[in-house]
């Protein structure tokens, strides 16, 4: 019984030195015995006895040559010697010696450790960076803040128990410009995670001109630099996702409405799709490669126009006679409309009630204010004034706005109804005689943006180094 113990030891410790011998092997690369390539450039290698190795295409050139020179059968061998890239070997000393390959070791990638329960920061903290850089819509960040931060507990702790948690996907409704994209835009930089940004207007059923609803997934995994693991916990934000509702007239065929979100309802709860890879379609030359989507957090946005509407007529259809009766135009002012929102509205907009049952989260951003585009201008780290200020600091020119200018650019954008996109297109009407114009002269020194400039009426203040000028003429 010993013996045979001794025995089961001895192949045990055998079994080991052989798994040793594998993990050394793998820590270094193989080279073609013919060409001397290593692994990283020929390709995979052939394994012949004697720890021989071959690549294919060494190999492929030998079996082309030796079919060239084939006659009747019979190999010519005077030719054999001049073959091509093909070195003559002495099969004998083979048996006896091995040859040594040069050892370089491969250059492993170091893998980032999985997405860390402690690296998550808490919702205030997520909600404080987002306060730096968008002003208002204080409801929309406190429910972003908390939605990311039990999706990427989730992804963290990846079920550790029977409970499974749902995903946090979110649908945004909000006027345009009121801050959708820049909300997302920013919550990505600060978890530092892969974004794509989808337009869901290009997005059509399989099979027609346009996008296939796989665009989307393929973006993410170009922003993750290919990466599947990275994407799989990254961030896909689609934005005008109202123009994907159905349409009235259902004789022909909604490629572009109705289809497109029953395509989309697998990639929101979480399937298997293949993607593929470095490019936006499919086609027999592109390689595919396969993302679960279970980990990914979807995000809709849309301004969904004449939403409001249908807001009012539910609510007017609680009572429209006898002394509680509501007055027709009473919501016809209201600023907040959008906060009334239920999830029966948006499904009367045109969009499936399953398609609705997967973005859990709904909530509305509000539109701006005066005042609110008023702090847009000075205020975020990255300020629209802010930016103005360091290119002319370049010149070595201060540049400073009047509180009454700013009002008077704001309340212009309101007229524009575009919300915050219209702040950028007043400010460079306005700034491009100034920054033509300054360059020419080293003596300006600073130049200060009033209200009658704004209004037409007069013109900014210049001032040299050590005085002040008059006005310059209005530029408008």
């Amino acid at each position: 019984m010993t013996d045979q113990f001794d025995n089961n030891d001895e192949l045990i410790e055998e079994d080991n030195v052989e798994d040793d011998l594998k993990e050394d092997n793998d820590e270094y690369e193989r080279f073609c015995f013919l060409c001397r390539r290593p692994e990283s450039q020929a390709g995979k290698m052939i394994e012949l006895p004697n720890n021989i190795h071959i690549c294919t295409e060494c190999m492929q050139k030998s079996f082309d040559t030796m079919n060239q020179h084939m006659s009747d059968g019979k190999i010519n061998y005077s030719d054999l010697f001049n073959m091509p890239n093909v070195s003559m070997i002495d099969l004998s000393n083979l048996q006896n010696t091995t040859p040594q390959p040069k050892k370089i070791k491969k250059k492993k990638e170091e893998k980032k450790p999985a997405l860390d329960l402690r690296s998550i920061p808490a919702p205030h903290k997520i909600k404080a960076t987002l306060d730096e850089y968008v002003i208002g819509q204080e409801y929309a960040k406190k429910v972003m803040s908390v939605a990311v931060y039990n999706h990427y507990k989730r992804v963290a702790t990846d079920t550790m128990d029977e409970i499974e948690i749902e995903k946090s996907n979110m649908l945004m409704i909000g006027p345009t410009g009121c801050g959708k994209t820049y909300l997302v835009k920013t919550l990505a930089k600060l978890l530092d995670v892969p974004l794509a940004i989808a337009d869901a207007t290009s997005l059509t059923e399989a099979g027609y001109i346009g996008d296939d609803i796989e665009s989307v997934v393929s973006k993410l995994l170009a922003a993750a630099d290919n990466d599947v693991e990275k994407a799989e916990h990254g961030i896909i934000f689609i934005d005008e996702i109202d123009k994907i509702a159905k349409k009235k007239n259902t004789n022909q065929r909604d490629v572009s409405g109705e289809a497109v979100q029953q395509g989309m309802l697998k990639l929101l709860e979480g399937s298997e799709i293949e993607v593929p890879v470095g490019a936006n379609s499919k086609n027999a030359m592109v390689p595919l490669t396969t993302v679960n989507t279970r980990n990914i957090l979807f995000i809709c946005g849309g301004a969904f126009p004449d939403l409001e509407n249908i807001i009012k007529e539910r609510l007017n259809k609680k009572a429209s006679i006898g002394f509680y009766a509501d007055l027709k135009d009473k919501y016809d002012n209201d600023p907040h409309i959008l906060e009334k929102v239920t999830v029966d509205d948006i499904r009367a907009f045109g969009m499936i009630p399953e398609f609705i049952g997967r973005l859990p989260i709904v909530f509305t951003l509000d539109g701006l204010s005066e005042d609110m585009l008023v702090k847009i201008l000075k205020e975020p780290k990255n300020a629209i004034l802010k930016q103005y200020q360091k290119l002319l600091a370049l010149d070595e020119v201060k540049l400073e706005f009047e509180e009454e200018a700013l009002h008077a650019i704001a309340a212009k954008a309101m007229e524009k109804k575009t919300g915050a996109r219209a702040l950028r297109a007043i400010l460079e009407q306005y700034m491009l005689d100034i920054m033509y114009e300054i360059p020419k002269d080293d003596n300006i020194g600073e130049v200060i943006i009033t209200r009658e400039y704004i209004e037409g009426t007069g013109g900014p203040r210049i001032l040299l180094r050590g005085q002040e000028i008059p006005l310059l003429s209005n530029a408008e």
